[in-house]
C-alpha cells in the first residue's frame, strides 16, 4: 500500500491521550489537596476528624482501633483479613443493611461494615465498645469475635460467613 493510500493518523488522538494522561495525573494530587483545603477552612485546623480513642475516623482506623481492643482481649486477625472482609461485605460502608438474603427474609438483616445479624452481634459483643450494631469498631470487633470462634480468625474467612 503506498503511503498516500495508507489512512493517516490524526494528531488529535495523541493529544487526547496526553490530556487523559495529565489529567488523570492533576486530578491524583488535586483530590489531597482539596479535601485538606476544605478541611482547613471548615474548622481552622488540617487534623482529620478522630474517634474518641484517638485513631482517624475512616476505615483505616476504624480498623486499627478494633485490631487494639482485639489485641487486649485475644482476639485473633489481621489488618489485611479485616480490610478483605469488610470490602468484600460492606464495599466500606458502617451503615450498609443487606434487605434482599435469607436472614433479611427471617426479619434479621446483616447490617454495617462486615455484615452481621443482630442476635450475632449481641452474642459476640465485645465489651467495651458501643452496643449500636452500625458503630464500626464495635461492628468490627464483634464480627472478628465471632469468626474466631468459628472459624479460628477473621483471616480464614474468604466468603459469606
Amino acid at each position: 500500500m503506498s503511503a498516500a493510500a495508507q489512512p493517516r493518523r490524526t494528531r488529535n488522538s495523541r493529544l487526547v491521550r496526553t490530556l487523559a494522561v495529565a489529567g488523570a495525573c492533576v486530578a491524583t494530587v488535586a483530590l489531597p489537596l482539596v479535601g485538606a483545603t476544605s478541611a482547613s477552612a471548615a474548622s481552622g485546623t488540617t487534623t482529620a476528624a478522630t474517634t474518641l480513642a484517638g485513631y482517624p475516623n475512616n476505615l483505616d482506623g476504624w480498623i486499627r482501633e478494633s485490631l487494639a481492643i482485639m489485641a487486649e482481649k485475644d482476639i485473633p486477625g489481621t489488618y489485611n483479613g479485616i480490610y478483605r472482609n469488610i470490602i468484600r461485605e460492606s464495599s466500606g460502608n458502617p451503615n450498609a443493611i443487606n434487605l434482599w438474603d435469607s436472614n433479611a427474609a427471617k426479619g434479621i438483616p446483616s447490617k454495617g461494615l462486615l455484615q452481621v445479624i443482630d442476635p450475632t452481634f449481641n452474642a459476640y459483643h465485645v465489651a467495651g465498645t458501643s452496643f449500636n450494631i452500625y458503630d464500626p469498631v464495635a461492628n468490627i470487633t464483634a464480627a472478628c469475635n465471632y469468626a474466631a470462634a468459628r472459624y479460628g480468625s477473621i483471616d480464614n474467612v474468604f466468603g459469606a460467613y
